[in-house]
């Protein structure tokens, strides 16, 4: 494994703070934390201090874009099996309140409800003194709690940038060791991401409801008026490691929640007569997720279903689409996304690092795609964004599947609609936990398809907001 370092340097082989930092630091708000070191696949070392649990963790090395949520994101199941890098520098600034938790795990016999299940933390600057009058406590002392590797000290930009230009790799991060040799062969005995289920580890041991009973009343300082409806949907939410602010946001539309595991089979998912059916978000590799999407294939055109992040790509699978994995992923409250039906751009938040191969879906019907009867050659989904298109392709298995929804970033797939079945699906989280609102409109888009409506998807976020988001 080579290091990135000057050509004739000496190879470093341990690398550990001094003693004069570490008496210098102690005197701060900082305190008494000792070393830290993140190793990359590629042989990229940065240097720096512990900020949460001691020990040694190995993932994926992604990032987060969000100026806040840092919670959000640290309680996010999507998250597993990842060390996760936030680029804004300071972290920890207004503590955290354990009621904005967005782990839904229930708890078993391994592990205990609501466990985050990231395997690493990576910041420039942590707060361990926040100032909020919800916060219980600091982000530190959480990652300690809950057995976290954290390290901070770290020159945030310079790693993104790396990863950007390198894509999103594995690396180790470590509290106690410091043998630069012995981190990277721990480092090359590690799982990857790519083909393994990491839903599994994530997901509901068995069904349970959730209903309006289970909304966080600390919440509702923040909320409007009677801002969840009368539940007169009974739905079906596959539980792939989904966040709870996507469940209280399908009660506050009007469903009542049965939450089953991922692997659950289509018959018993239908036998209970539901009105619609959820796929959640969640994390790893969809490829890895087959028992997930063969049980896609059976409930599409028997029941209304929508899938958010992971659920968009079980969909997309169901159909016999092809799945790529991105080069860093898109991770971060702030992702612009046109919604080609009704011409909006909604910010969006995202966290996932696949995504759909739209061409893989079938050929394109040219009547009901402007006459265009290619796709375009660059794989650059702006192609339809500039034409004001929404394409239709001819999907072997389910009939016409559209274009709904295209990332302004790098022009990928963000969201279908089948039109011969009562389908829909995003690559999104519209439920800002954390992020922006833009994109709540999809919780009573599913209502809409649920009651029966043909253009359930045309609903203008703009007339949203004038009214002042009662959607």
């Amino acid at each position: 494994m080579a290091l990135n370092r000057p050509a004739g340097a000496p190879t470093p082989r341990v690398a550990a703070a001094s003693p004069l930092a570490q008496r210098i630091m102690a005197s701060t708000t900082k305190g008494d934390c000792g070393p830290a070191i993140l190793l990359l696949a590629d042989g990229t070392v940065f240097y720096g201090r512990a900020c949460g649990a001691a020990g040694t963790a190995t993932g994926e090395v992604c990032f987060n874009t969000s100026l806040e949520g840092y919670f959000e994101v640290l309680t996010d199941p999507s998250y597993a099996g990842q060390i996760v890098t936030m680029t804004y520098p300071q972290i920890g600034n207004y503590g955290i309140d354990p009621a904005d938790v967005q782990s839904a795990f229930p708890g078993d016999t391994h592990r205990a409800p609501a466990t985050p299940a990231l395997r690493g933390m990576v910041v420039r600057d942590m707060c361990r003194t926040p100032s909020n009058w919800r916060s219980a406590l600091s982000v530190p002392e959480y990652l300690e709690q809950q057995g976290i590797v954290g390290i901070e000290g770290v020159d945030t930009r310079a790693l993104v940038q790396h990863l950007r230009d390198h894509g999103a790799q594995m690396g180790i991060v470590s509290t106690e060791e410091f043998d630069l040799a012995v981190l990277a062969d721990k480092l090359a005995a590690a799982p990857q991401l790519v083909g393994e289920n990491l839903v599994q580890t994530v997901s509901s041991p068995e069904a349970h409801p959730f209903t309006a009973d289970d909304l966080p009343p600390a919440h509702e300082f923040a909320l409007s008026a009677n801002a969840t409806r009368r539940a007169p949907y009974h739905v079906v939410a596959y539980d792939c490691g989904v966040k709870r602010g996507i469940l209280e946001g399908l009660v506050r539309a009007g469903c009542s929640l049965t939450v089953v595991p991922w692997n659950t089979p289509a018959s018993e998912v239908l036998s209970m007569n539901p009105d619609g059916v959820f796929l959640s978000n969640g994390p790893g590799d969809p490829d890895a997720v087959e028992e997930t999407y063969a049980q896609v294939q059976e409930l599409l055109g028997k029941v209304p279903v929508f899938g958010i992040c992971l659920g968009h790509q079980m969909i997309s699978l169901a159909a016999g689409a092809q799945i790529e994995k991105l080069k860093f992923g898109h991770r971060g409250g702030n992702q612009p996304v046109m919604n080609l039906l009704t011409r909006r751009v909604e910010i969006t938040a995202q966290n996932h690092g696949f995504g759909l191969v739209f061409p893989s879906l079938g050929a394109l019907v040219p009547e009901l795609s402007g006459g265009v009867a290619e796709h375009p050659a660059n794989g650059d989904l702006r192609f339809w964004v500039e034409r004001c298109i929404a394409p239709v392709v001819e999907n072997e298995r389910f009939g016409r599947i559209r274009l709904t929804h295209v990332n302004l970033n790098d022009g990928t797939a963000e969201g279908i609609q089948l039109l011969d079945h009562p389908a829909f699906s995003v690559q999104y989280h519209p439920e800002a936990s954390p992020g922006p609102t833009d994109a709540h409109y999809l919780f009573t888009a599913f209502t809409r398809l649920m009651d029966g409506e043909s253009d359930y998807l045309n609903i203008d976020i703009a007339s949203d907001r004038l009214h002042g988001w009662s959607f």
